[in-house]
């Protein structure tokens, strides 16, 4: 559910949406979202001195704690093919 919120919030923000990947794990009671975009999107996802995704993690914030739920997004740049 929260996967899917940030899925579709980023698709909206980058060039390449089909190069997202967004992997979810529970560590302590705690939902952790790893966000990873292409190079050259890094800049859309994190804008000018991380305006972007602080506003990103405060909606997903908002709306887990609705739930009483802890939610933490990280940012990731995808690995180049050799």
């Amino acid at each position: 559910m929260y996967k899917e919120l940030l899925e579709y919030i980023v698709k909206n923000l980058v060039s390449s949406p089909d190069k997202i990947e967004i992997s979810e794990n529970e560590n302590e009671g705690k939902t952790v979202l790893k966000l990873k975009v292409a190079k050259d999107d890094m800049g859309r996802i994190i804008g000018k001195e991380g305006r972007i995704i602080r506003s990103i993690r405060e909606i997903i914030y908002a709306y887990a704690a609705k739930e009483g739920k802890k939610v933490s997004v990280d940012v990731e740049e995808q690995k180049e093919n050799a």
